[in-house]
């Protein structure tokens, strides 16, 4: 079992904006090389994941690659199975679509202010809201079951690094990094205060949950 802190696309396209976001804000160097970074490993991520799927005469929701948050299991259905497809061509169409109006919205509003601090908001949001299913999860189950510690002091431990790089930093960081960053250091923090509520007691039901990577 893995915390289903969902990779469904958010950090994928968490990424590609914030990349975009360099243009106007030109934040430090080193988080766009990061950005860049995780780009690169998602697009393979996604690659190995459609690949390596069960067939399609499998039970249905093996043949879907991200059913972490199917209905049953957050509560949240998505429109037109978004990210859930059965076949590899939607995901790759999508991403090509989703890229392309980000350049062109790049185009017409990139030097404008309000356009910029929108996109580090927006692309840093994304990022930030990412614990928020885990927490809703064990809140529901009264159980971290599932949820490694390990996982849990590495989340923790990555976001004092960043915290204090974000604050303490002499280069250029602009104050949609801090903010977002506070807000999902929070949300580990309360993870955290679950974790010694609930410790691994019985869950209700099958979690059905995703290796989720981490971007600190």
């Amino acid at each position: 079992m893995y915390p289903i802190r969902l990779n469904d696309g958010e950090v994928l396209f968490d990424s590609l904006y914030r990349s975009l976001y360099w243009i106007g804000a030109r934040y430090d160097f080193s988080l766009l090389v990061q950005t860049s970074i995780m780009i690169v490993m998602q697009l393979m991520l996604l690659h190995v994941a459609l690949t390596n799927r069960p067939s399609q005469t499998a039970v249905s929701y093996l043949s879907q690659p991200f059913a972490g948050s199917r209905e049953g299991d957050t509560h949240v259905k998505r429109p037109y199975n978004f990210w859930q497809w059965k076949s590899a061509q939607p995901y790759w169409t999508f991403l090509a679509y989703y890229a392309v109006a980000l350049v062109i919205l790049q185009i017409f509003f990139g030097t404008q202010g309000w356009y910029v601090a929108l996109q580090g908001y927006v692309a840093l949001s994304i990022e930030a809201t990412l614990p928020l299913p885990q927490i809703l999860s064990n809140q529901r189950k009264k159980s971290c079951k599932g949820f490694r510690l390990s996982v849990l002091v590495n989340w923790l431990v990555g976001d004092v690094f960043k915290m204090t790089f974000f604050f303490l930093s002499d280069s250029h960081i602009p104050w949609a990094f801090k903010l977002c960053g506070l807000f999902q250091a929070a949300c580990d923090s309360y993870l955290g205060i679950q974790y010694c509520m609930f410790g691994e007691g019985q869950q209700n039901g099958i979690q059905l949950s995703s290796r989720e990577p981490r971007l600190h």
